[in-house]
C-alpha cells in the first residue's frame, strides 16, 4: 500500500500505509496506544485527519486493510459491496462524504439507500474527521427498523433490553428482576439474560422461564439467553423455545475464531432460528454484541486501529439481518477505553457507524469499576445517544450487574430518558402496558412501579387475561 503524507506546522508527516493513516487519525484511546499504532502527538493526529479528509473513498475499494486472501471478513466486505448504491458518492473524498452527510440532502431515505454502498472502513474513516456533534446529528437522521414480536427502531421511540442477570442463574431471582423491569416499562427490545455458564440444561431452563412468563402475561417481546451460538443450536435441536440467537462478533476472521465462530456457523444458526418461525411481526432472529478492543485483546487486529476493526464487525452483523446489535462500549475496560472521554466518544462512533451501515444499533452505556469513569459520565452518554436516536439501551436493577460485575443503565434511566425525550417503547409493548393498566393516558408509569404488590397484581392480571 502506498505512503501518504501531509505538511503541518512546518513538518512533513508520513504515513506508511492506509492502516497507519487510519490509526493516526483516530481520537486518542488507550487500546491503540497499547498496540503501538496511535499518533504520537496531537499535531500528528491532526495531520493524519487532514490527509484522510483528502483521501478518495475509492481507496477503500482498491486497498484492503487486511488481505483479501487471509480474512473472510475482508472477503465479505469486498464481495457484498453494492456498487449501485455507492454510485452517488463514488467520486467523493472522505471529507466530501462528511460534508454531504451533514447536508439537507442526506435525509432518512438517502441515508438508507446509501448504506449498502458503504464499507465499514469508509464509515470508520469519516467518523474520524467528525466532531461528537456531527456523529449525533447524522445518526439521528438514520432510521433502521427491525421486527420479531415488537417493532424496533421506529421514529420517536426508545427501546430497552431487560437484563435480569443472576450470579447463579437462579430462576426465582431472575423472574423477580424481570417483573421489576416490566413494571418500569422495560423489555420491549428483548428480555436478555447473560447466563453464568454455557450449560445446555440451564440455557433451556432460562428460555422456558421467559417463554412461560411471556405467554402467561400475553407479553409482546422476545427472549434471548446470551450463551454461545453452539449452545443455542443444541437447544433448538431439543425444541427449546428459542426466539433470538445471540453471539459476540468481531471484525476479523482470527478474532471471530477466538470466539469459536465463523460466518458458516453463524449462517447455520441463522437458518435454524428462521426455521422455527417464532416471530409474529418479522423474521429478524439474531442478536449480536460487539465492543472496541476485542480483536486487540485476542491479538487478532492485524495492526488496524480498534475503532476500524469494530466497524468491520458491523459487516458481519449486517449479513444476517439482526433484530438487535449492541456495542458494550465500556465493558472491556480501561486498557482499551481508558476514561469517560474515550468511552463517550467510542459510544457515539459505534452508534454512528452502525446506523450509517444500516444496522439496528443499541448501546450498553457502561463502565467497569477500574475505569476512570462514573455514573455521571454514563448519564451524559445515554442522554447524547438518546438525542442521536439510539434504538435501545440496557435496563438493569439499579444499573448494577451482579453477575458480570460492571455498571450500566437502570430501569429508572430508561424511564427518565423516555420522559425527557418523549419517546415511548415499541408500539406493541406500549399497547400492552396500557392494556395491563401500567401506564396512564399520557404514557406515565404507575407510581407504585417496582413495588412487590404491583408485581403480584401484574401476575394476577396476566392470569386473568
Amino acid at each position: 500500500m502506498p505512503q501518504r503524507s501531509t505538511i503541518l506546522g512546518g513538518e512533513r508527516h508520513v504515513f506508511e500505509d492506509l492502516r497507519a493513516l487510519m490509526a493516526a487519525a483516530s481520537p486518542r484511546r488507550s487500546g491503540d496506544e497499547l498496540a503501538g499504532i496511535a499518533a504520537g502527538s496531537d499535531l500528528r493526529r491532526v495531520a493524519a485527519r487532514l490527509a484522510l479528509a483528502d483521501l478518495p473513498l475509492a481507496t477503500f475499494l482498491n486497498e484492503t486493510l487486511i488481505p483479501y486472501e487471509d480474512d473472510e471478513v475482508t472477503r465479505l466486505i469486498q464481495d457484498s459491496h453494492d456498487a449501485r448504491a455507492h454510485g452517488p458518492v463514488a467520486s467523493f473524498t472522505v471529507g466530501d462524504l462528511r460534508d454531504w452527510l451533514l447536508s439537507y440532502d442526506a435525509d432518512e431515505a438517502a441515508l438508507a439507500a446509501l448504506a449498502p454502498g458503504l464499507t465499514p472502513e469508509m464509515a470508520a474513516a469519516v467518523s474520524k474527521i467528525m466532531r461528537n456533534q456531527d456523529l449525533i446529528t447524522v445518526a439521528a437522521k438514520c432510521r433502521v427498523v427491525s421486527r420479531f414480536r415488537t417493532t424496533m427502531g421506529l421514529a420517536g421511540r426508545l427501546g430497552s433490553r431487560l437484563q435480569p442477570n443472576h450470579p447463579t442463574d437462579d430462576p426465582t431471582g431472575i423472574a423477580g428482576s424481570i417483573l421489576d423491569g416490566l413494571l418500569h416499562g422495560v423489555g420491549d427490545a428483548v428480555i436478555g439474560i447473560n447466563p453464568a455458564s454455557d450449560n445446555l440444561a440451564s440455557y433451556i431452563t432460562l428460555v422456558e422461564l421467559i417463554d412461560d412468563l411471556r405467554r402467561k402475561l400475553d407479553l409482546p417481546t422476545q427472549s434471548c439467553v446470551l450463551a454461545h451460538v453452539t449452545t443455542a443450536l443444541a437447544a433448538m435441536e431439543k425444541n427449546a423455545p428459542v426466539d433470538l440467537v445471540f453471539q459476540s462478533i468481531a471484525g476479523t476472521e482470527a478474532a471471530n475464531a477466538g470466539f469459536g465462530i465463523s460466518l458458516a456457523l453463524l449462517d447455520e444458526a441463522h437458518q435454524a432460528a428462521l426455521a422455527l418461525k417464532r416471530g409474529t411481526l418479522g423474521d429478524n432472529v439474531m442478536y449480536f454484541e460487539t465492543g472496541q478492543g476485542s480483536a486487540l485483546s485476542a491479538e487478532a487486529h492485524y495492526g488496524v486501529d480498534q475503532q476500524t476493526v469494530e466497524a468491520r464487525a458491523y459487516a458481519v452483523a449486517r449479513r444476517f439481518r439482526p433484530l438487535l446489535v449492541n456495542t458494550v462500549v465500556g465493558f472491556i475496560g480501561p486498557e482499551y477505553l481508558y476514561d469517560s472521554k474515550q468511552i463517550i466518544r467510542a459510544g457515539l462512533e459505534d452508534h454512528f457507524c452502525a446506523k450509517l451501515l444500516g444496522l439496528p444499533m443499541g448501546v450498553d452505556v457502561c463502565y467497569t469499576n477500574h475505569a476512570e469513569a462514573d455514573q455521571d459520565d454514563m448519564d451524559s452518554l445515554m442522554t447524547l445517544l438518546a438525542a442521536a436516536g439510539v434504538n435501545f439501551i440496557m435496563g438493569l436493577p439499579a444499573g448494577d450487574d451482579i453477575m458480570l460485575n460492571y455498571q450500566s443503565t437502570s430501569f429508572h434511566d430508561v424511564v427518565s430518558l423516555r420522559h425527557l425525550f418523549h419517546r415511548p417503547p415499541a408500539p406493541e409493548f406500549e399497547a400492552w402496558l396500557r392494556r395491563m393498566g401500567m401506564i396512564d393516558a399520557k404514557g406515565r408509569l404507575a407510581p407504585q412501579a417496582g413495588d412487590g404488590h404491583a408485581a403480584r397484581a401484574l401476575l394476577a392480571r396476566g392470569e386473568a387475561a
